[in-house]
């Protein structure tokens, strides 16, 4: 689950910024803390034939909300509350309408999805496997193996918890990796070697921050914009993705992705040694500092893997009863995919550590550590979205975008979708970038008289391809804060994979979305 960018503060990456980005920052701040209410004004004040007054007063509050998540003056959940807020005072619904999406099912996925993140990442779950795989036989000491099995594991990782902290996580591990071959770099040649001046250093950081955005994309908690688009395409276009089918297409999707991005990295910046010796020996003494498996991390992969299980029933019952059949329809009411996060949560309260001293596997105190910012900027995004449809914005913005942009087939709107997805999300959070392109999308193909789903899928996975600047994503600030990548290799390697994902996801969508029965 995608944590925000706005949640991470500068101060909190290791190394910091430079003076120049940090005088950005600060310009990005006081510009638009003005600019947001001065383009309300503004847009009030500008006439727009064709909207209703509820819709002109809703345009104007998006402007200010839109450059307040752009900008950052505050939090971008406080700036989404502020619009649910605005809303209210100035009439476009009453409160119930409006603050209703807070308490939409999914967030309390998120909400489930979350606790069971950080009980593996309290009890160094997620380590333990990461360490697990590095030091298998079969990657051995190839620099290639290193990288591509490290890839892997971030990807994995991350379709189960958020991009920032897997990324947080597997840092580290990355920075010792890269220490080891630098050490023995020194050995052979008997020079002094920079571990930031190390192609493998920029290769192993940008993999570290790359591969945790794409494994998002491979199961619908995997980051926020999955969520936000599935509520989306089912309250708008009354279709409704489950999770076994969404895996369907993005597992392949995210399949495609890996390659592409492991060869991309790998010869934009070969290793210097192709056999690295010492390195597996690195991984396994760090495996061993974790000791022999807790009761702790027991109790964690069992409650995360009962939860798995209770999400993907659904779709194996669909396959072999069929999706309308009467069992497959009550397990769908009974256990929806809310349900089954809750109940994995849930378990992690009720799991003992140690029954006489009344532990158990995680504490309120631990759980509450969670990203509360998420949830509160899910429930903005959601809220803005119904008003946009309720109040035929949307329909009017997807009219105008349909006009300019000359696209009219269901394919053309889907290429169109994906490339505005990936530039708003390189200017903002990807839970932000959502909240806005994918309600415009699905109202600018049902205003072409398409079928509005594969544009949106392709508006939700371009929110999350933002890979060009330290300021797209968490993960891409925390690598870069390491001071071990550059920022004119990360722009590098970050156009070519954004130019890249934006084709591969066009033509996967197109491949298989018509054989899973969504095109």
């Amino acid at each position: 689950m995608e944590s925000e960018k706005d949640n991470l503060c500068e101060e909190d990456l290791p190394g910091g910024i430079s003076p120049l980005e940090e005088k950005f920052e600060s310009w990005r701040h006081k510009i638009s803390l003005f600019l947001g209410p001065l383009l309300a004004l503004a847009l009030l004040l500008i006439p727009m034939s064709g909207l209703s007054s509820n819709a002109h007063t809703l345009a104007a509050i998006i402007g200010w909300v839109v450059v307040w998540w752009i900008g950052e003056p505050v939090p971008i959940p406080v700036t989404a509350i502020l619009g649910a807020i605005l809303c209210v005072l100035a009439g476009v619904s009453d409160a119930r309408t409006v603050l209703a999406p807070f308490a939409e099912p999914t967030i309390f996925l998120f909400l489930g999805s979350f606790i069971l993140a950080r009980a593996m990442s309290v009890h160094a779950l997620d380590r333990r496997f990461a360490y697990g795989i590095l030091s298998m036989n079969w990657i051995g000491d190839r620099s290639w193996r290193i990288l591509f099995a490290f890839g892997a594991i971030t990807a994995f990782i991350s379709m189960w918890i958020s991009n920032t902290a897997t990324t947080a996580m597997m840092l580290p591990i990355g920075v010792g990796i890269v220490t080891a071959m630098s050490g023995l770099l020194e050995k052979k040649t008997g020079k002094k070697t920079d571990p930031a001046r190390l192609r493998f250093a920029a290769a192993m950081m940008l993999m570290a921050a790359y591969a945790s955005s794409a494994g998002g994309i491979g199961t619908p908690v995997g980051t926020p914009p999955n969520l936000i688009g599935i509520a989306m395409i089912e309250k708008f276009a009354g279709v409704k993705i489950p999770f076994f089918q969404w895996m369907l297409f993005a597992v392949p999707m995210l399949l495609v992705m890996y390659g592409l991005l492991f060869l991309l990295l790998y010869f934009l910046h070969k290793p210097e040694m192709p056999v690295m010796e010492g390195g597996r020996e690195f991984v396994r003494l760090e495996l061993a500092k974790l000791g022999p498996w807790s009761r702790g991390q027991k109790n964690s992969l069992a409650a995360f893997l009962i939860t798995v299980c209770l999400w993907v029933v659904p779709g194996f019952l669909a396959i072999f009863w069929g999706s309308s059949a009467q069992l497959t329809k009550l397990y769908g009411q009974r256990l929806p995919e809310a349900v089954a996060a809750l109940i994995g949560a849930f378990l992690l309260f009720v799991l003992p550590v140690d029954w006489k001293k009344r532990q158990f596997t995680i504490s309120w105190r631990q759980a509450v550590d969670i990203d509360w910012g998420t949830l509160l900027l899910f429930g903005g995004g959601l809220s803005l979205g119904n008003l946009m449809f309720e109040t035929k914005l949307a329909e009017h913005v997807g009219q105008g975008l349909l006009l300019m942009s000359g696209a009219e087939s269901m394919w053309t709107i889907t290429f169109a979708s994906i490339f505005i997805a990936i530039a708003a999300s390189e200017t903002t959070s990807n839970t932000a970038a959502a909240n806005m392109v994918v309600p415009v999308v699905i109202s600018l193909a049902m205003a072409a008289g398409v079928n509005p789903v594969p544009p949106a899928l392709g508006a939700i996975f371009g929110c999350s391809w933002g890979f060009m600047l330290p300021i797209s994503t968490p993960p891409n600030a925390i690598v870069y804060g390491s001071g071990l990548v550059s920022i004119t290799k990360m722009i590098r390697a970050g156009l070519l994979f954004d130019l890249m994902g934006g084709l591969v996801i066009w033509a996967v969508l197109r491949l298989l979305l018509p054989l899973v029965g969504l095109a």
